[in-house]
């Protein structure tokens, strides 16, 4: 007889109902990253089949926000709100775009807002009609595109933000990828032969955490931090979340928008209108 124990009926552990926050982002391609860090959270404690039916008014103040186990959110050296939008709207692999260039530019200048919103660095007077942009900061700091933008609010206090969207989108691309590269979360671009490669990400985690972080927060109905949330808002707003989310659930992605302070609220909705003309008008 073999000496082998009989593991037919021998015990085995439950499966653990939470896994570890650290998570290892492995595989090629955005759909299989996605799956490798969403595939642990199947145990929850909510059914899947009965996720449509949580109350997220009453889950809006969880203590735990989605956040990065690494990365603190005040870590200046960390990706920007504008940076993790960038990663999202491209692939995280090659860094092919996957908007027009015009509806990745809209988003991209709603995001550098909504970092200097966040900052308070700018406001929304909504005394005037239109609601304009104004400065709550006279001095001009930051890395030289978030000077730059500041710069043109200061000296420009009387625009609407729709305007400010449209201007700031006509050159807001290359200049966020400049700055990636700079800060080495993007490798330059090549060429080759005849076709020019996009910038590509430096660091395939990096570039897939923003994503993997939204697609953990939808999964496990907790709304995460003010800075995802803006971005959950504006990946709606460009009309990129039902694409790029494993579980797009608009009324999730409802709820966080909901939570965000006016200015932000504000913010979110002139992108969406501006990125709507541009499809109208193609332009």
């Amino acid at each position: 007889m073999s000496s082998r124990p009989d593991r037919r009926h021998s015990p085995r552990a439950p499966p653990a109902r939470f896994p570890s926050r650290v998570v290892t982002l492995q595989g090629t391609g955005r759909n299989c990253i996605s799956r490798k860090v969403c595939s642990g959270w199947h145990n929850s404690r909510i059914p899947r089949t009965d996720r449509s039916a949580v109350n997220l008014r009453d889950d809006r103040f969880n203590i735990w926000p989605i956040s990065s186990p690494t990365v603190a959110e005040s870590d200046l050296s960390s990706p920007s709100l504008v940076d993790d939008l960038y990663f999202v709207l491209h692939d995280n692999v090659t860094g092919h775009p996957l908007l027009h260039s015009r509806l990745t530019g809209l988003a991209l200048a709603g995001g550098v807002l909504g970092e200097l919103m966040l900052a308070e660095r700018v406001a929304l007077d909504f005394a005037a009609n239109p609601e304009r942009l104004y400065p709550t900061a006279g001095e001009i700091a930051g890395d030289p595109l978030t000077r730059a933008v500041l710069g043109h609010v200061i000296a420009e206090p009387h625009h609407p933000i729709g305007t400010w969207l449209l201007f700031f989108a006509r050159t807001i691309y290359a200049d966020v990828a400049a700055r990636m590269i700079a800060a080495k979360l993007l490798k330059p671009p090549v060429r080759h032969l005849l076709k020019q490669q996009p910038p590509a990400p430096a660091d395939m985690n990096t570039a897939a955490w923003p994503l993997a972080r939204l697609n953990l927060a939808i999964q496990r109905r907790r709304p995460p931090v003010d800075r995802d949330c803006v971005l959950l808002g504006l990946l709606v707003a460009a009309g990129c979340a039902q694409r790029v989310l494993s579980e797009h659930d608009p009324r999730f992605a409802a709820a966080a928008t909901a939570m965000l302070p006016m200015p932000l609220r504000r913010l979110i909705a002139q992108t969406k209108v501006a990125v709507g003309q541009a499809v109208i008008s193609r332009r």
